[in-house]
């Protein structure tokens, strides 16, 4: 009898590297977050700053670090307006850091985190700020229940060093419930108006993730029973949308490798690498080898 594609779940296999899931808001200071999109870019990047592709950048970074929330809107705090109405960002004027040394900044972000914990109107908070003046705010707005996380450059990989290095922004970082660290390049690529590359993350972690995808998806199809794979190839031919099935069993078996969901760009990336692993002849003729006769359904 022939075999079709089917998924099911063990409650075990659910439990498995779940993530934090909820809503979620950002808490941007423009200053801060400009000064992060500077170390290490290509080229300078300037004060003028395009916000358009912000949100998409920072639900990224967040689903990379485990967060698999919504990210329902963005607060960006600056001493400048930019005329960009844009939508789920809000902007908040503050007073310039050289004419007042961050205060205006730290009373208008706070009283939101605050507010925020009060009413607790969302799960989780991203806060982009290197001021250590925020750490007992931080500390209560965790005490009320919310999960606050930081958002940090490459450097935040590397804590010990950071901590000799700039100790303030350690002592901050470590307050986060999570490090939420985004790529330098891809942030001033963002703020520049310009598609990033990589989606927001090193090079070297694209191409890790990349490895582990091609690994996943050739263990599974070396698996899979060869008509079954005629099938697909067959499915594939016809059409670029991978069956439900497939697609689901592949999402599972990363969230298991990686212990968290893939964001949307990554989903995107798996199924690319399954189009290319199921298109290679070579690979298709080995896996048939490693079949053991009489074994087809």
């Amino acid at each position: 009898m022939k075999r079709e594609y089917f998924f099911q779940s063990s409650q075990s296999e659910r439990r498995f590297g779940e993530n934090r899931g909820g809503n979620c808001i950002a808490l941007i200071d423009g200053r801060f977050l400009i000064w992060m999109a500077q170390q290490g870019a290509l080229g300078a990047t300037g004060e003028s700053v395009n916000r358009q592709g912000l949100l998409a950048l920072l639900s990224q970074a967040l689903s990379h670090a485990g967060l698999d929330v919504d990210l329902r809107r963005i607060y960006w705090y600056s001493d400048r307006s930019d005329g960009l109405i844009i939508d789920d960002q809000i902007v908040r004027l503050v007073q310039s850091h050289d004419a007042d040394g961050g205060a205006s900044l730290l009373r208008s972000l706070g009283h939101d985190l605050q507010q925020l914990a009060a009413h607790h109107a969302c799960d989780h908070v991203l806060v982009a700020s290197d001021d250590e003046r925020f750490l007992t705010t931080i500390d209560e707005a965790q005490l009320s229940g919310l999960s606050v996380h930081l958002l940090a450059d490459e450097s935040a990989r590397n804590m010990p060093q950071l901590v000799r290095t700039d100790p303030g922004w350690a002592r901050l970082l470590a307050q986060g419930d999570r490090r939420v660290v985004v790529n330098s390049q891809a942030l001033a690529d963002i703020l520049q108006g310009k598609q990033p590359a990589g989606m927001g993350f090193s090079l070297e972690d694209v191409e890790e993730l990349r490895q582990s995808m091609h690994e996943v998806i050739t263990a599974w199809w070396a698996d899979e029973p060869e008509d079954l794979r005629e099938d697909l190839k067959e499915a594939l031919q016809v059409s670029r949308g991978i069956p439900q099935e497939v697609d689901r069993q592949l999402l599972l078996r990363m969230r298991q490798r990686l212990a968290r969901a893939l964001s949307l760009p990554e989903k995107k990336m798996l199924r690319e690498t399954l189009r290319s692993v199921v298109a290679m002849p070579a690979l298709t003729a080995d896996v048939a080898e490693l079949t053991p006769m009489g074994t087809a359904d």
